[in-house]
């Protein structure tokens, strides 16, 4: 198949001749959506000039940091030069990306990432081979889901309560704190919505957020508690056109 070959062809987990470092396909999309996240974010903060909602995307773009940060150390690590990853593989680029104050930076990473998808055969051929390693793709799934959550419900149930008679969610930090206390399931009571448009915004959090929160403390349960001591989810970064399979039975003997 077309697509099987493609990816056959592409030197994952390792560096090209080109000195870039290319990780897994699970990885890659996953860091692309990161980037994305973050441009919509810079695109949000200009577009409505709210401190509060400034504030948020802060706080969000924050953690957003960390994974860039995981990003850049993963492929020096992989990098059998680190000096052609800087130079000619763009290593540079990560390394500016990560500064919270550049962000701009990171439609040029999009852009590199786009050109990665695009040796291996296309962005459906790529999507395809995210969601043939179900563990790993998956997780990825879920953790971009809990921060679009995380950051748009505080958001919106900021939006809604601002201003109304008895609201105690009423800055940046209480809507974040609502939104992580509500998706954890934990539910101090401390912050709660008492309008209707954010009661309804709140609702919404419960359904989608309580799901992903569950899914994402199942994988890391999986991980840990996985036979051979952690070898779970986090762990298989395996090809996607590496499927072994099944052996033969073995053939009965003869009489």
């Amino acid at each position: 198949m077309k697509a099987a070959n493609d990816l056959e062809k592409i030197p994952w987990e390792s560096q090209t001749e080109d000195g870039q470092v290319l990780l897994s396909m699970p990885w890659e999309v996953f860091i692309l959506s990161v980037a994305m996240l973050s441009i919509t974010n810079l695109v949000l903060a200009i577009l409505v000039p709210n401190p509060d909602t400034a504030q948020v995307i802060t706080i969000v773009d924050s953690l957003l940091v960390i994974v860039f940060l995981v990003d850049f150390l993963r492929r020096m690590v992989v990098a059998r030069d680190n000096r052609a990853y800087l130079v000619r593989g763009y290593g540079w680029l990560d390394l500016i990306s990560i500064v919270p104050f550049l962000r701009l930076a990171r439609l040029l990473r999009i852009a590199r990432v786009i050109r990665i998808l695009r040796r291996m055969g296309g962005l459906e051929v790529a999507l395809r081979a995210f969601f043939l390693n179900k563990a790993t793709g998956g997780l990825y799934v879920v953790v971009i889901m809990a921060l679009l959550v995380l950051e748009f419900g505080s958001l919106l149930v900021l939006w809604a309560e601002r201003g109304a008679e008895g609201a105690n969610i009423v800055t940046a930090g209480d809507a974040i704190w609502y939104s992580l206390v509500t998706m954890s399931t934990v539910g101090y009571g401390d912050r709660y919505p008492v309008t209707e448009l954010g009661r309804l915004f709140g609702a919404l959090t419960i359904v989608v957020g309580v799901g992903v929160f569950g899914t994402l403390t199942g994988f890391l349960a999986n991980t840990f508690l996985s036979p051979g001591g952690g070898s779970g989810p986090l762990e298989s970064e395996a090809s996607p056109h590496e499927i072994s399979e099944p052996e033969p039975p073995p053939a009965s003997p003869g009489r």
